[in-house]
């Protein structure tokens, strides 16, 4: 199998995802995330690494947010 990557416009994107589907093309999507969203987000767990009781399961928290609904 190949792998082909192509640029899409904004406005076509939708378009374009549903043809992909319709005709049987397996699709995948692949985001650049930038080095300074990265920077922040391993800032922020050396934060919660630092404060060990600021961190909360998810599953607890995940159950809370499903009572509050």
């Amino acid at each position: 199998m190949r792998e082909v990557s192509i640029k899409i416009p904004d406005t076509k994107f939708n378009f374009f995802m549903e043809l992909m589907k319709q005709l049987g093309f397996e699709v995948t999507h692949k985001y650049e995330i930038p080095e300074e969203h990265i920077a922040i987000v391993r800032e922020r767990i050396k934060e919660d690494e630092a404060n060990p009781d600021q961190i909360e399961d998810w599953d607890k928290v995940k159950d809370q947010f499903k009572l509050d609904m």
